[in-house]
């Protein structure tokens, strides 16, 4: 199957895991389609917001593991007896990058978790900004049980995204954790029926696109700047971006509207 990207009418764009008959799990191609995805979302000036999902029980289990160690490791040797970046378009860090690790996306990105996220789906997950789930949901850093490594960015980023105990009893314990419990950690932000998710997620996506688009990059971009240095270097960072911002047409536009009790007309700049 496949990564299915849509664009709404309504600056949302959905991106859904579309592989149920492998549990979402993602091998080098659906890596490489989801960074795709990722990309094609961030280049898109008429994309504010993207919601990701997956199709059936699974958000997404991470790495086809029947497939993806073998087609990782044929790469790696590949490319190391080439010298070359890329073989038919794959890159080694297609995984990483589609989990959004280590990427410089400013836009907003809603999860509406559907099912079970582990492994790959639990490191992609803290790249998102907003999280809706079903309440049949359940959420694992799994690889510990295996001893193997969550290195998609899910050390780094959980412990700075909610409580330092929860994050430790998720990382350590590598147990599976219903919805509830996962709510409570403050990994997210709401648990609903299943009925309802998408319709929670979009929600969130419009409350986020009622607001000037511009403004809401650059907050995310000094949130994320800013959490990556000290105090100090952060101020600077925040600083830099809020001249920017006022500096932009929409500044301008927004304090026009609601003077003139209009619905602002957003320029995105």
């Amino acid at each position: 199957m496949s990564i299915d990207y849509v664009t709404g009418d309504d600056h949302v764009v959905t991106i859904t895991i579309n592989r149920p008959e492998a549990r979402n799990s993602m091998d080098m191609e659906h890596f490489f389609q989801l960074r795709t995805a990722w990309e094609r979302f961030g280049a898109d000036d008429d994309a504010y917001v993207a919601v990701i999902t997956g199709v059936g029980q699974d958000f997404c289990v991470g790495a086809d593991l029947k497939t993806y160690i073998p087609q990782i490791t044929d790469l790696q040797k590949k490319m190391k007896a080439g010298e070359v970046s890329e073989i038919g378009g794959y890159r080694l860090d297609d995984g990483v990058k589609a989990v959004l690790r280590g990427t410089k996306l400013y836009k907003p990105i809603i999860a509406a978790v559907n099912g079970n996220c582990v492994a790959g789906g639990m490191e992609m997950l803290g790249g998102t900004d907003l999280r809706v789930a079903s309440d049949t949901a359940t959420f694992g850093v799994m690889e510990p049980k295996r001893g193997l490594f969550a290195g998609g960015g899910t050390t780094v980023r959980l412990p700075r995204q909610i409580p330092y105990p929860a994050a430790m009893e998720l990382l350590l314990c590598a147990d599976r954790v219903p919805a509830s419990r996962a709510y409570e950690m403050g990994l997210l932000n709401e648990v609903c029926r299943p009925a309802d998710l998408m319709e929670r997620a979009y929600d969130y996506a419009h409350r986020v696109t009622a607001n000037g688009p511009f403004a809401i990059r650059k907050t995310k971009e000094s949130v994320l700047r800013g959490l990556a240095t000290d105090m100090g270097a952060a101020y600077r960072i925040e600083s830099e971006i809020s001249g920017e911002v006022f500096s932009s047409e929409d500044a301008k536009e927004g304090p026009k509207a609601f003077a003139e009790k209009r619905l602002p007309e957003w320029k995105n700049r």
